[in-house]
């Protein structure tokens, strides 16, 4: 399979996300497994490896120099799908303490194959995310949680802030339209928790624009929240 640990290397210091070769050579095992597996779980309609490179690793890492995050830190990937970003973020900086959270066991079986075959421990966690908010083993229990093409922003703040520990952040990661989805979002964002805002904008390569919204918590979320899942979904805050 092609090797795609130059231009990764190359892709991710424009975002000064510096990977040694250790690192890299993980990520051209995490891509072989990835396309391996995608054969029977349908992980990911982006199969070529230069896509791959761009929209799966290079678009996780860009939450690194987005977000600084401390020595340690622990970090929640929800709705991880494929492991992205949580995993990548995992192969950047070793030292975080990354839970993988999805809903579809078949997925949570590939990651842990992946880090196995990478020498990586990650904690994995069959849940829902609002299930994962109500559990008082995880809830404002992390320094950052995040989240990739979940949901709409205000959907996805209820099954996120919960989740984040008092002066956290909760870090969605959107495309162009970012900025019309924050403008819907405020009630939510006020009720949960979350207060200072700020959007960061990312240009890829070649797959444009990217926004990172990055929300600080700085007060408690209210015990009612969140909500059952589907009442998220059909009546947003």
């Amino acid at each position: 399979m092609e090797d795609i640990q130059s231009p990764l290397k190359e892709m991710a210091k424009q975002f000064g996300v510096k990977l040694i070769p250790e690192q890299t050579g993980q990520f051209q095992q995490y891509m072989e497994l990835l396309v391996e597996w995608n054969e029977k779980l349908n992980l990911t309609a982006i199969t070529e490896p230069s896509e791959i490179v761009e929209k799966h690793f290079v678009d996780s890492l860009t939450l690194l120099s987005a977000c600084k995050l401390k020595e340690g830190a622990k970090v929640l990937d929800v709705g991880t799908g494929a492991g992205f970003p949580g995993l990548a973020l995992k192969i950047a900086r070793p030292d975080l303490q990354v839970t993988l959270l999805d809903g579809a066991n078949k997925r949570l079986i590939f990651l842990g194959e992946v880090c196995s075959a990478l020498g990586l421990e990650c904690s994995r966690v069959h849940k829902r995310a609002e299930e994962a908010g109500l559990d008082k083993g995880m809830r404002e229990s992390f320094d950052l949680v995040t989240a990739r093409a979940v949901a709409a922003l205000n959907i996805l703040s209820e099954y996120c802030l919960p989740l984040v520990k008092m002066k956290g952040y909760f870090a969605a990661m959107k495309g162009p339209g970012a900025g019309e989805e924050l403008s819907m979002s405020k009630n939510a964002l006020r009720l949960l928790g979350g207060d200072q805002v700020e959007v960061k904008s990312i240009q890829l390569p070649t797959a444009g624009e990217r926004n990172l919204v990055l929300v600080r918590k700085l007060r408690f979320t209210p015990k009612t929240y969140p909500r059952h899942g589907g009442t998220i979904s059909k009546h947003p805050l």
